[in-house]
């Protein structure tokens, strides 16, 4: 599906929210315009940060360590990066097709992006705080198990 077509849906739905309840409407807007500012700055030194990442190492270094060749060692790697990596998700797939262009394997950056998504050692402690830590460390542990499967059956697949 095309970006217009999305823009063009994305603007019919606005336009019958706007209809049916104007004020609501302008307070989404206004509500989503204010998250877009306190999210820029990550977005762009994040972006930054990954060009800059991106333009120095070299797609051949991608490829031995994410290439198809990596196998084990890579998706094992990637998993691990994930789980104790903090990316939002709008930077996360983007950096996943720039390491499958650049010669990274299909499971090596499944197994990456999964933990990074559904993984969060980083976050574990703040997790714990809320739900107690037998229930965050369950659903981490899961969530691992998850992206383990996941990756299997990317491997397969692909």
């Amino acid at each position: 599906m095309s970006s217009e077509v999305l823009y063009g849906i994305t603007f019919v739905l606005l336009a019958m929210s706007f209809i049916k309840d104007r004020g609501k409407t302008k307070k989404a807007l206004k509500k989503a315009y204010k998250s877009l500012l306190k999210n820029l700055s990550m977005l762009v030194s994040i972006m930054v940060i990954m060009g800059i990442v991106l333009s120095i190492i070299d797609s051949n270094y991608i490829s031995m360590i994410f290439g198809k060749e990596s196998g084990i060692y890579g998706i094992l790697l990637g998993l691990g990066l994930g789980s104790v990596s903090f990316m939002p998700s709008f930077i996360a797939f983007p950096l996943g097709a720039s390491l499958l262009e650049n010669g990274a394997g299909y499971p090596q950056v499944a197994g990456f992006i999964s933990s990074l998504m559904a993984v969060g050692f980083i976050s574990l402690s703040m997790e714990a705080k809320y739900f107690g830590m037998k229930t965050a460390v369950t659903r981490n542990s899961l969530a691992l198990v998850a992206s383990i499967s996941f990756v299997f059956v990317v491997w397969r697949f692909m």
